[in-house]
């Protein structure tokens, strides 16, 4: 077993529920011959990590290091690591483990967020015991096979994005087959919806954004959008129902306005839910049945939908909106997202000036 190059990993974590982290260390697990350890240089702020420090999802183990967009440079391997070498700049999204293996259900599928075995980034531990834990740090281990190589013509500031929300977007638009000519709506343009009209759009499709902000409308245009539609203006709302193949909700919409999200499908369209709607659910069966719209939803992306997302980026040129915050200033930019000001991406960056 190869001995990793830091004994004692500096970050910031949330003691108790709430939006506060502070300096704290953790004996990392031993290095095993499959993974690699990575310095890290940007780590992105997800909506996930407040909700993990926050326990609003319940579960969270203190302290709790989040952070699950990381982009850093790899500074040691274990034996068998063949793919990856020190130096190489990678990136880590939302998990950091999986079994990968054939008779998997999962893996085999693509589909390895639902490993039985996999492990995610933070607030989650692996089978021996060991809890893991996230990018507010300067380092972190992982499964090799989770560290994805950035491509050279992604500057590194844009890469953690893509990690997380970058992949969430774009793996339901490849597993249902998005294709040039579908009309694609888009729910919430914030940090996941305004890449999910850029990877729309690459792929051809005829996108439609929806905000109840029409100041947004001018950027959504130039992000990729065929059509703006200020959700608060019921003209606007009537003028595209029975009109989408597909509808990707990207924020935290009220439970009760999926019934009128059908309304906007043409027949056999599919509503692919992305963020957690508060409350629950309630439809009559007859307008399943009448309408013949799906409701479905996705999970991250595994390794292979990592791979494509990140190549695709790098192709068409599809890149976040990120607003830049010092590791040391991540309460600051933690209040920022909390607030709703961040536009779109938050990313921290590490520096010798970090005070960990």
């Amino acid at each position: 077993m190869v001995q990793g190059k830091i004994n004692e990993i500096h970050g910031w974590a949330a003691m108790k529920p709430g939006i506060k982290v502070e300096p704290w260390s953790y004996t990392p697990r031993p290095l095993g011959e499959n993974d690699v350890e990575i310095k890290i240089e940007y780590s992105g702020i997800c909506g996930s990590d407040l909700h993990t420090i926050k326990e609003e999802w319940g579960g969270t183990s203190y302290p709790a290091i989040v952070g699950h967009e990381i982009v850093g440079k790899v500074i040691t391997k274990g034996e068998k690591v063949t793919h990856l070498d020190e130096g190489d700049l990678v990136g880590v999204g939302a998990q950091v483990h999986g079994c990968l293996q054939d008779d998997c259900d999962a893996c085999s599928r693509n589909l390895d967020p639902h490993c039985p075995h996999g492990v995610f980034t933070y607030n989650s531990k692996y089978a021996d015991g060991h809890q893991a834990h996230g990018g507010y740090a300067e380092a972190v281990r992982v499964n090799a096979s989770y560290a994805l190589k950035i491509p050279k013509n992604i500057d590194p500031i844009y890469a953690p994005s893509l990690m997380c929300a970058g992949v969430t977007v774009f793996a339901p638009m490849l597993r249902k087959g998005v294709k040039k000519g579908d009309r694609v709506g888009v729910v919430g343009i914030g940090g996941l919806g305004h890449l999910a009209i850029q990877y729309a759009h690459a792929l051809g499709a005829e996108v439609v954004a929806f905000s109840h902000s029409p100041n947004k409308r001018e950027q959504c245009l130039e992000l990729g959008a065929s059509q703006f539609v200020d959700t608060s203006d019921k003209s606007q709302v009537d003028a595209v129902r029975r009109s989408l193949n597909y509808l990707f909700i990207t924020s935290n919409s009220d439970s009760n306005q999926y019934n009128d999200y059908i309304t906007w499908m043409t027949f056999e369209g599919q509503i692919v839910l992305l963020a957690v709607p508060t409350g629950q659910m309630t439809f009559a069966p007859i307008e399943f049945i009448h309408s013949e719209v799906a409701i479905t939803g996705s999970l991250i992306g595994g390794v292979d939908a990592l791979k494509k997302t990140l190549e695709f980026a790098a192709e068409h040129n599809i890149r976040p909106i990120v607003e830049r915050f010092p590791m040391d200033k991540v309460n600051e930019a933690l209040e920022h997202v909390d607030c709703g000001k961040a536009r779109y991406r938050a990313v921290l960056e590490n520096s010798t000036s970090s005070n960990l």
